[in-house]
């Protein structure tokens, strides 16, 4: 399976070490295309046997699968002059273009994916969300295999994907704010901030474990630690007149 990607920005780089690193495709079946130099010699540095061009023509010839991971107004720029058709799997990262613009720009009969990873890709860690059109049942599944290397991944419904994005995408930054606060409130208690950090993300890490392992709902998780009277329930309610949750809801909407 060849895999060309377009461009080698933060996600499009990030795919590339992922996939470097999968037990599904050979590195050496990697090609990354990109018009400055300063990134791909990065990516050989890590993995000297992904091989790079600046021109993308030449990523997409005999390519089985094409990553487009550049930014959304320059989809166009790049499809126009490759114009991938199938047997290839045309698979873009660019946030609001749809499938349908998409097709405007290659064989609109061929396999097209949207893809919406978030930063955690880097550390193949990704909330991955995918939808597709004109794909078969083995395609599909073949795009889940490549990203549940790097994370979870799931498909979505084409119109699902603005709400999906605020809460795996745009919510990696709002955990990451949680993180923030209890780092500042460790630190007022007397813990230093590296402490706090690794405290407070591996408390994060541990609870995502448990509703990912155990497929329950967080509640339950909740009740277990909130005894009667007890310090935790007292927090609970603390967050809750601040409107904790009201701002979680609304910032999480706010995002679509």
């Amino acid at each position: 399976m060849r895999i060309a990607i377009i461009g080698a920005g933060n996600m499009g780089g990030a795919i590339a070490c992922g996939l470097a690193q999968s037990h599904l495709t050979e590195t050496r079946e990697i090609i990354v295309a990109n018009p400055h130099n300063e990134k791909l010699r990065k990516l050989q540095a890590r993995f000297p046997d992904i091989r790079v061009t600046n021109d993308n023509k030449e990523a997409v010839r005999g390519a089985d699968i094409v990553i487009v991971a550049v930014k959304p107004w320059k989809v166009k720029e790049v499809l126009n002059p490759i114009h991938p058709q199938r047997p290839q799997i045309l698979v873009s990262l660019a946030a609001g273009i749809t499938m349908e613009q998409l097709a405007q720009y290659v064989d609109p009969e061929m396999p097209i994916f949207r893809i919406v990873p978030n930063t955690a890709i880097d550390v193949r860690a990704s909330m991955t969300l995918i939808c597709g059109r004109n794909a078969s049942e083995e395609q599909t599944q073949m795009l889940l295999n490549l990203f549940n290397e790097m994370g979870l991944a799931m498909m979505v419904k084409e119109e699902q994907i603005e709400a999906a994005t605020a809460l795996s995408s745009c919510g990696i930054a709002y955990v990451l704010k949680y993180v923030q606060a209890a780092m500042q409130a460790g630190i007022e208690m007397g813990l230093s901030p590296a402490n706090s950090m690794r405290m407070t993300a591996q408390t994060l890490h541990g609870a995502a474990d448990l509703l990912l392992a155990n497929n329950t709902h967080p509640a339950l998780e909740i009740e277990k630690v909130t005894t009667p009277g007890g310090i935790t329930i007292k927090g609970l309610n603390e967050l809750e007149h601040a409107g904790f949750t009201s701002a979680v809801i609304r910032a999480l909407k706010a995002s679509r």
